[in-house]
């Protein structure tokens, strides 16, 4: 072949493998994606200064993967309470291997040497399900509480002294004692912390933990202070869309866990959003939708409809229920959704 002709095709086969590389700039999933309208939409995300990082999945294809305000793409980020939806996941892996009966295990059967001697009869009734759901009746240790919780030298006696304020399976309360005291049953079950578990049982899936907080007795922290890459919590989105299966096949949730985890159990009081196993459940534009919410904007969100997994990372030290900022992220997410329900052929 000539010479002067090689050169050309050669720069020219580059440039295309270089666009297949690039897959949040030239990959539409299974045709259902408009390319441009889809990068439009990513790049407006520019508008949030709190904001760190974007990624957006569909049909199991990662299709953006952006750093916003001078922030890298992949850096570990403290995800706060995001990690009890990720704590939710190592209870179900638990169940799935023997590690834990079923939801229905009783806390105080769980955690004998803790339960109060003045204990509140109703406190018998108390059953893990109860502290996946919020639904666990004990005085909240979030909010105007955190603070006095932590501060206490043992993390789980504090949050299991807490008084009844209603019964087992009532009114959601939003509490990370509740979160906590899932992870102090899965150590006292195992010997092993929240995080050695997720690694190991999660690894085939992507899900990784750089980083997790204990408490004072060594217990890793069950609903905060836990750091992980933006792409090992989409990983965590894309094993409940794919109903807890790898993308091999290999089951690592129970069947029907996923299921369970997204029914309506409770609403807050606050956003009025429902409310499962770990995980937040609202309408966005007319889809449901399925997210875990950390302090600052540390946002996980699934909307099995359309096979998307969203992953927003922020500033971690500036609050976003107060302000309004986690509800524009939610505006984002129905702009989103309307770009996902595009056909490219308009």
């Amino acid at each position: 072949m000539n010479q002067q002709r090689i050169g050309p095709i050669i720069r020219m086969l580059a440039v295309l493998l270089f666009a297949l590389l690039t897959v949040s700039q030239a990959v539409i999933a299974n045709g259902r994606v408009d390319e441009a309208t889809l990068s439009t939409v990513a790049m407006s995300a520019d508008r949030f200064g709190n904001l760190r990082t974007l990624h957006i999945a569909v049909d199991g294809d990662v299709l953006v993967a952006e750093g916003f305000n001078g922030a890298s793409a992949n850096g570990s980020t403290n995800v706060k309470s995001a990690s009890k939806t990720l704590l939710a996941a190592v209870v179900g892996a638990a169940i799935e291997r023997g590690v834990l009966d079923g939801v229905e295990e009783r806390v105080v059967d769980a955690l004998p040497d803790v339960v109060p001697s003045d204990a509140d009869p109703l406190l018998e009734d108390l059953m893990v399900e109860h502290l996946l759901s919020m639904q666990a009746g004990l005085e909240r240790t979030s909010g105007e509480n955190y603070g006095a919780w932590v501060a206490s030298p043992d993390w789980v006696q504090a949050a299991l002294s807490r008084p009844m304020e209603g019964r087992p399976g009532g009114r959601m309360r939003y509490s990370t004692g509740n979160s906590h005291l899932l992870s102090a049953i899965l150590q006292r079950r195992t010997g092993e912390a929240s995080y050695v578990l997720a690694n190991r049982w999660f690894g085939p899936a992507g899900i990784s933990v750089d980083h997790w907080m204990d408490d004072p007795q060594g217990i890793a922290f069950g609903g905060n202070q836990v750091s992980m890459r933006p792409e090992a919590l989409l990983a965590l989105g894309e094993l409940y869309r794919r109903d807890g299966l790898t993308p091999d096949g290999e089951r690592l949730l129970p069947p029907g866990w996923v299921e369970a985890s997204w029914e309506l159990r409770g609403r807050s009081r606050w956003t009025n959003d429902g409310y499962g196993y770990g995980w937040f459940i609202r309408d966005f534009a007319g889809i449901e939708g399925y997210y875990g919410w950390g302090f600052g904007g540390q946002m996980l969100y699934v909307l099995p409809e359309l096979g998307a997994t969203v992953v927003m990372t922020s500033d971690p030290n500036q609050p976003s229920g107060r302000t309004g900022y986690r509800d524009e992220l939610h505006g984002f997410i129905e702009e989103l959704v309307e770009a996902l329900h595009r056909d490219p052929a308009d």
